[in-house]
């Protein structure tokens, strides 16, 4: 199991790098033809400059799974983020959920790894 998380913890760290280093350094075009709630969205957010919040924390999680070091804070961290990544595509765009769906898998798995690390947040005093 140890040998599955360090694994699963690089892969979606170095998933989440890319990710935030191709946004930084405008890497990737965006597509010529998207769906008007993509395009809606992309608006809505470039508004208040949401998007660059949450590619510095896909960034600092990313830096923090890929060393392996506070893999239990980067994994409640990023959850948020991973789970609007699949309910946008689920919504906007359902031809391109498939990262959003093994992100969301590998934030899981962590999840349920470190779930130990998360006993105490749950404990009646």
């Amino acid at each position: 199991m140890k040998i599955a998380m360090i694994i699963v913890r690089t892969l979606m760290g170095l998933f989440l790098l890319f990710a935030s280093v191709s946004y930084f350094f405008n890497l990737m075009k965006a597509p010529a033809v998207m769906p008007e709630e993509v395009i809606t969205y992309n608006k809505g957010i470039a508004v208040a400059h949401i998007l660059t919040i949450v590619k510095s924390i896909e960034l600092l999680c990313g830096l923090l799974l890929v060393i392996g070091r506070f893999a239990t804070l980067a994994t409640i961290l990023i959850f948020p983020i991973t789970v609007n990544i699949v309910l946008f595509h689920a919504y906007a765009d359902p031809a391109n959920i498939g990262g959003g769906i093994v992100l969301l898998v590998f934030n899981l798995f962590m999840a349920y790894y470190y779930r130990k690390n998360y006993a105490p947040l749950f404990s009646f005093k």
